[in-house]
């Protein structure tokens, strides 16, 4: 057989022996990395030993021969694997949970980096003939951490999210520290170790945040040309392929930043931003196809590295078994160090929950290594201008330390779980349970006594069936009435956190539906998102504060208004009222099924008096986001009948499309006549996409007619005046101007109310004006002026006021006359 015919056939027999590990590994409940660790070594000690030579068989030889050919350097090893493992990880990783554990990840992930490879290299140091900068490269190496050990024991007792996402993150990050960190390490070793720490410091954060920046620019590229991809399933998936060894080798050669966390943060924003930019189906079946990636990746690094370990173990002396014992203890103190010492600082700071002491021991004890440590061995190993004592020095000890900590700390991690009791249910976690328990087995019996009546089943055999049910509903009531106990403000939370994850499922249905388009769908998931991790965190309360966070104003819209009120550019202002317009309309939809999902699903779960409580504080979000919009359409009507045209437009065309999958799924028509259909239907709503064009209606020109003591004028001195005024859009609840500060100027409301804040308060509507009694005195400003929804005013300067006045008597009458009035009926201090 040919070379290349090894290698394929080396490769292939490795995958069928692959397929069978997994099972192997749950029927024996050992970690998978584990499992394949042993099975690698003991395919290399199998391969070294040739067993083939003494049995007379021509495929028994090939196969050695083709094991024995799979020799991949730890170049290869970094540019086939470490992008499909980095990437894989980072799209399944929920970004906004990151992102609020930040603190605690950055902290886990890279002052843990520095931290161990400090303590293992000035332990080393100390205790064998190496120089530190050998030793500290050592410490680097060991310093990355394999999660998938620890995050599956996590995931299936149950241990909280937010942990197992910590512990992904740090992983994740931890080997982009730790791998930049060797990178710089060693050019110093090459070097003879010259090179200033500060130096060092400065190269690690510039390779880091430039690996960072260039990873947001190639994902941010390529989602751009998801749209262009659209239809294309297979195209789009390609793309993410192409991303992720993109990412990894184009900053790493030619920028010279770290490959590794471009990798990683290209992941982190196709997996946050990808569900918007792609179809349901085809972001379901990237998962799917990085799943399997991530799963061969992980699987034949594994299994080729630990066909090496054999070799370099071989002939380990008593001094070096020594150094891997310090170098395993070295780890674990480091470790407890940023776990015990470290993160109680950040939840003191306010940064990060707290973490009882046993699962903050089942993350220092979860610490495991794994296939990247080997690699980077490995490449200590192959450079030959390391001295040849550093390499055999850093390759035993490294090997030495991955295979303890796989063989103690990843077998007896289960047991740890189970000896802290951190695989049993909180009490509201059972309550649910239970209650979820009773909910189906009662929907089953129901659907089972359906079928027996209407399909005829004979009465004896359809009651035998449902008394099994029926002593097991029994059990279900009776440990839902023992857990009426539960807390009324836990269930509440329970209740309040499914139905946030019920609101991130709506809004990802009318994207799919195409009700939406990505942008608005974009900031629906975020507020959203930013609802369900208040619940998290604060239960009742911060679900009441985020919703009223979301109805807020954010800095993009008022940039949009400075920029108007500054320099008269109106685009940013119209984009942004029309975002802020559909935003509220369609979180109006999303928001009304929670009404019917608390009452049918969550009752049932929960009980009455939590569930009622759900509804009522849904309901008053609703009235709050009915009373944003309201105040929206009052201002811009003709924008809002547009917006509802569209809607029912786009509702019309997602029934009928669906009507037609319908039709094809049950074989009433062809598929070529479903996609006929689909054609004439798309022809039908072109255009329905489009963004409808909001005007805000801010023409001086146009809002000085509407003025009374404008509005007679002729155009020429309606014109004329224009100029003198700046039209300003003033957002609802905002401060127009403010007691005790100087006048500058005065307003006209062209459109909208504002109120006086005085006792008893005054409302002025359309028409009317303040502010001028501080122009024509030269007091300060006596009260507050409110806006009560948006308003449209026209601000008359104070350097312009006079000349205003000059060039019109009647209308400087007009003005004296209402300063008059307000200041004879004792108002004085209410308009100054």
């Amino acid at each position: 057989m040919t070379t290349i015919g090894l290698v394929v056939f080396g490769l292939v027999s490795l995958l069928a022996l692959m397929s069978l590990l997994p099972p192997l590994a749950a029927r024996l409940r050992l970690p998978y990395s584990v499992l394949l660790a042993v099975v690698g070594f003991i395919l290399g000690a199998v391969v070294s030993l040739r067993p083939d030579q003494v049995i007379p068989s021509p495929m028994l030889h090939d196969i050695f021969d083709a094991l024995g050919s799979v020799e991949i350097s730890s170049e290869a090893f970094i540019l086939i694997f470490l992008p499909t493992l980095l990437f894989e990880v980072a799209l399944a990783i929920d970004v906004r949970r990151l992102i609020d554990d930040i603190a605690p990840v950055l902290t886990m992930a890279v002052v843990a980096v520095v931290i161990c490879a400090l303590t293992v290299g000035v332990a080393l140091a100390t205790a064998s003939p190496f120089g530190l900068v050998a030793c500290l490269l050592l410490g680097s190496i060991v310093a990355t951490t394999d999660p998938a050990a620890v995050v599956g024991i996590f995931r299936e007792v149950g241990v909280p999210k937010r942990l197992t996402t910590l512990v992904e993150g740090e992983s994740l990050l931890n080997d982009a520290a730790a791998i930049a960190l060797f990178t710089l390490l060693l050019e110093m070793q090459l070097s003879g170790g010259e090179g200033s720490i500060g130096g060092t410091i400065f190269r690690f954060l510039e390779s880091f945040g430039g690996g960072a920046l260039a990873g947001l620019i190639l994902a941010r590229a390529a989602c751009a040309l998801f749209p262009f991809l659209g239809g294309w399933p297979r195209a789009e998936i390609t793309l993410t392929i192409a991303l992720a060894y993109l990412s990894f080798v184009v900053p790493e050669h030619y920028f010279h930043v770290s490959g590794v966390v471009s990798c990683v943060t290209a992941g982190l924003v196709l997996g946050s931003t990808g569900k918007t930019r792609m179809s349901a189906h085809t972001f379901e079946q990237m998962e799917a196809v990085w799943s399997q990636l991530g799963f061969w990746a992980n699987s034949l690094i594994f299994l080729l590295a630990a066909m090496f370990v054999p070799r370099i173990m071989e002939g380990t002396s008593l001094t070096e078994i020594g150094f891997i014992l310090l170098v395993f203890l070295a780890t674990l103190a480091a470790r407890a160090i940023t776990v015990f010492a470290l993160l109680p600082l950040l939840t003191r700071a306010g940064l990060m929950q707290r973490i009882n002491n046993r699962i903050k021991t089942v993350i220092v004890w979860g610490g495991l290594r794994g296939a990247v440590s080997l690699a980077l061995a490995l490449a200590v190993i192959e450079n030959a201008a390391v001295p040849a004592p550093v390499r055999d020095f850093i390759a035993t000890s490294v090997t030495g330390f991955v295979l303890m900590t796989l063989f103690i700390n990843g077998i007896t991690l289960r047991p740890l779980v189970n000896f802290f009791r951190l695989n049993r249910l909180n009490p509201v976690a059972r309550g649910v349970r239970d209650r979820a328990k009773l909910m189906t087995l009662t929907d089953v019996a129901g659907e089972l006594n359906d079928i027996a009546r209407t399909e005829g089943v004979d009465r004896e055999i359809a009651d035998a069936a449902l008394s099994g049910l029926e002593a097991r509903l029994g059990v279900a009531r009776a440990r839902s009435h023992r857990g009426v106990e539960l807390m009324a403000d836990e269930m509440v939370k329970v209740g309040l956190t499914v139905a946030a994850a019920f609101e991130v499922e709506r809004c990802f249905a009318l994207l799919n539906g195409r009700i939406v388009d990505r942008r608005i769908a974009e900031m629906l998931l975020r507020e959203a998102q930013h609802v369900r991790e208040a619940v998290r965190a604060s239960g009742r309360k911060g679900y009441i504060a985020a919703a009223e966070r979301g109805l807020g104003f954010n800095p993009g819209i008022r940039f949009a208004l400075w920029l108007q009120r500054r320099l008269r550019i109106e685009r940013p202002l119209a984009d942004a009222l029309a975002d802020r317009f559909e935003f509220l309309m369609m979180q109006r939809r999303v928001l009304s099924g929670l009404v019917p999902f608390s009452r049918d699903r969550l009752q049932p779960l929960i009980g009455e008096e939590a569930a009622a409580e759900i509804i009522g504080l849904t309901a008053r979000r609703i009235e709050a986001v009915e009373r944003s919009l309201l105040a929206l359409k009052l201002q811009y009507p003709a924008y809002a009948a547009a917006l509802q045209r569209q809607y029912l437009g786009r509702i019309a065309r997602q029934r009928e499309s669906a009507a037609y999958e319908s039709l094809a799924a049950n074989l009433v028509v062809s598929g070529e006549v479903e996609r006929e259909l689909k054609a004439e239907l798309e022809q039908h709503w072109t255009g329905l996409d489009e963004r409808c064009k909001l005007d805000p209606e801010l023409s001086a020109v146009d809002l000085v007619g509407r003025v009374p003591i404008f509005r007679d004028l002729d155009i020429k001195r309606q014109q004329a005046i224009a100029h003198l005024l700046t039209p300003q859009l003033v957002l609802p609840d905002s401060v127009i101007v403010r007691r005790g500060e100087k006048g500058d100027a005065m307003y006209f409301v062209a459109s909208g109310a504002v109120r006086v804040v005085v006792e008893p308060s005054v409302e002025l509507g359309s028409g009317e004006f303040f502010g001028e009694l501080a122009l024509l005195t030269g007091h300060p400003r006596n009260a507050d002026v409110v806006a009560l929804g948006y308003c449209k005013l026209l601000a008359l300067k104070a350097r312009d006021f006079q000349r205003l006045l000059a060039q019109d008597a009647g209308l400087k009458a007009r003005i004296e006359q209402v300063a008059q009035e307000r200041l004879n009926v004792g108002e004085r201090l209410s308009f100054g």
